[in-house]
């Protein structure tokens, strides 16, 4: 059974930094995207950022030149690196997979930026 994973995730001052990892088990296939979803409290799920096999990395406007996606070659794990994080980026940050009509979720992991 496909289970997506999400870790990192905590409460950091602003302008502080996290790591958010994710990862697909459960596939026999190296899916053709990975991105990173989030939900504030009161407000719909947003997207963050998403890679996609022969097209290339996309951002939020929101966090453009703080946060990062990667992920390793070949393999179904996604990353994301955020920096000077404000308070506004608080919420539950979700992990997708997709390919071919097939869309994976995680669970989510709760990022909160406080003083």
């Amino acid at each position: 059974q496909a289970q997506l994973a999400e870790s990192g995730g905590g409460l950091v001052q602003p302008g502080g930094s996290l790591r958010l990892s994710c990862g697909l088990s459960g596939v026999s296939f190296v899916v053709n995207a990975m991105g990173w979803y989030r939900q504030a409290p009161g407000k719909q799920r947003e997207l963050v950022a998403t890679m996609r096999r022969g097209a290339g990395t996309s951002y939020a406007d929101s966090v453009k030149g703080r946060f990062t996606i990667s992920r390793d070659n070949g393999k179904n794990t996604v990353y994301l690196q955020m920096n000077n994080l404000k308070p506004d980026d608080t919420g539950l940050y979700f992990c997708n997979a997709f390919h071919g009509g097939l869309d994976f979720w995680g669970k989510g992991t709760q990022v909160t930026v406080s003083a």
